[in-house]
């Protein structure tokens, strides 16, 4: 079995998440993905646990990539990028709109090169609006977007902490990643009957709310129709969260002959509240293992999950089964644990390909295999400072 992108060339000039992301995952896909990072590297470097010189955030979103280190600013830099963009089927960048047009190599600068180029760019609010401009990363989407306010909303509801705090994922970032690689193999697809390529601008605001499921309660002032919150218990054996609304929880409680009302008929409705609530309480209460807990929940047909610690994820049995956490070479003489590719073919390969990258490793390797460069000009573009390593600058101050 082959990987389904294999032969696929792509450039990420992107930091962070967003656009690593959706390198990471072409490269799990096949793609020969090559990292551009600038000088003073990508700041994910400074995050998460360092092994062999690489931390965990980075080695995450960057596993599977080569590198090469590339000073942009450097005079000579624009005629190698341009080379390799040549070559490359897709490239990704994550910088505000002006800053690639500013270095030169904006999509109609490469274009010009390469009318088959793919290029994706992701950015905090497009390339052509009012806000075009404005620094952008996935908190500051998650504030404008209203998903931090509608957070806080149902906090309040459930009268539990109600100040405003940030999701505790970038879910801006990788929601954008993901809808941009919708929008580049679909670009893709539409190359091969035109031969042509294509400026994809995806706004992490549009994505946001794009997959925002709740959002038309929000726009039609509707929210009152909608299924109330999800509700966590605390049992004997662990947290658990029940994935229905209460009120059909408690009817099919009293379907299902597990409960009888506790209400009288002509209760008030504060009472009936009160009194259900307790009813449920105490039978869930009375399930004391999680056995007993799940044959309860499959006879009446309910979801339910346990509140699970992240750190504890590998033993999640669905987890374990599909192998979603692998471990790879941490290049220490060890392994080191990381998320494995959600993809799943029936005749095609996919999955993480490798550790990540150090800064510039591939310098030499990617220039003699995409660009056919000989060695000399090679070495002449480390010692002009276009191209540089973290292993020269370890070798110079170890």
């Amino acid at each position: 079995m082959q990987f389904p992108l294999e032969g696929l060339k792509v450039l990420d000039f992107s930091r962070v998440l967003a656009g690593p992301f959706a390198g990471r995952m072409l490269s799990d896909l096949g793609a020969d993905v090559v990292k551009i990072e600038p000088p003073e590297g990508d700041v994910t470097r400074y995050w998460g646990k360092v092994i062999a010189h690489l931390p965990g955030y980075y080695h995450q979103q960057n596993a599977g990539k080569r590198n090469i280190c590339i000073d942009l600013r450097h005079p000579d830099a624009k005629a190698l990028v341009n080379a390799l963009v040549a070559e490359a089927d897709i490239l990704i960048e994550n910088y505000r709109p002006d800053v690639m047009g500013r270095l030169g190599i904006g999509y109609e600068d490469l274009r010009a090169i390469n009318p088959k180029l793919i290029m994706l760019s992701i950015s905090g609010f497009g390339h052509d609006g009012p806000e075009s401009r404005r620094a952008a990363y996935a908190p500051v989407i998650h504030s404008e977007a209203g998903l931090i306010y509608r957070s806080h909303q149902e906090a309040s509801l459930q009268q539990t902490d109600p100040h405003f705090q940030d999701l505790p994922l970038s879910v801006a970032d990788t929601n954008a990643s993901l809808h941009g690689l919708i929008g580049v193999l679909s670009a893709v697809i539409l190359r091969n009957q035109t031969g042509l390529g294509q400026h994809i601008d995806i706004a992490m605001i549009d994505a946001t709310i794009a997959t925002d499921d709740k959002m038309h309660y929000d726009l039609e002032a509707s929210g009152e129709t909608g299924p109330m919150r999800n509700e966590i218990y605390s049992l004997a054996f662990s947290s658990v969260l029940i994935s229905t609304d209460f009120r059909l929880l408690f009817k099919l409680l009293i379907d299902h002959g597990h409960l009888t009302d506790p209400s009288p008929k002509d209760a008030s409705l504060e009472d009936k509240i009160r009194l259900r609530r307790g009813a449920v309480y105490q039978l869930l209460q009375a399930q004391t293992t999680e056995a007993e807990f799940d044959t309860l929940m499959r006879s009446i047909n309910v979801a339910w999950g346990t509140v699970r610690n992240p750190s504890s994820i590998r033993q999640q049995a669905t987890v374990a089964h599909r192998g979603s956490i692998v471990d790879i070479d941490d290049r220490a003489g060890g392994v080191r644990p990381i998320t494995q590719s959600p993809y799943r073919f029936s005749n095609a390969k996919s999955g993480v390909r490798g550790p990540a990258p150090h800064r510039g490793e591939h310098n030499d390797e990617v220039l003699r295999q995409w660009l056919a460069l000989p060695e000399g000009k090679i070495t002449a573009l480390a010692d002009q400072g276009v191209v540089l390593s973290d292993a020269n600058d370890r070798a110079k101050n170890p």
